[in-house]
């Protein structure tokens, strides 16, 4: 399964549309949730909230701006090794405040999409829109280019 946790709610219906249609997309190929919750001024308050999504078997990635990134092929290759050993995959999407550092130790992997900065919806969506594109790639089906 992929787990979304997310901090903060979608307040444009058009993000919401778009996160809607990449879950839609992507439940051809594997189970996916998405975890809403609600942003605190207290990041250790957001990590205790956060932990309680994660298994011990989970695999997570935290969406960091200085963590790793990839190339399209090269995520869809991680993505598909990473689930021959692991059966969950959670990704976390941390609040305008960041993320804790109990979550970013917790990690497996500190992920990056860019060093730009998003707003969360619109991440949210370019997050979705990339697992539904490595899932095209591994699966050789037109879409990627």
């Amino acid at each position: 399964m992929i787990k979304i946790i997310c901090l903060g709610k979608i307040k444009e219906k058009y993000l919401e549309d778009l996160v809607n249609d990449y879950s839609k997309r992507i439940t051809k190929y594997h189970k996916i949730e998405i975890i809403e919750l609600k942003d605190e001024n207290d990041l250790s308050k957001e990590a205790k909230n956060i932990v309680k999504y994660i298994d011990s078997k989970d695999y997570v990635i935290s969406l960091d701006i200085n963590g790793k990134s990839f190339k399209s092929e090269d995520f869809a290759y991680f993505l598909n090794q990473t689930f021959i050993n692991y059966s969950n995959i959670v990704f976390i999407i941390g609040s305008s405040f960041g993320l804790d550092e109990s979550i970013k130790k917790r990690s497996n992997l500190l992920l990056s999409f860019s060093s730009m900065t998003f707003p969360h919806g619109l991440f949210r969506g370019i997050l979705l829109e990339q697992i539904y594109r490595a899932f095209k790639i591994n699966n050789n089906e037109s879409y990627h280019k």
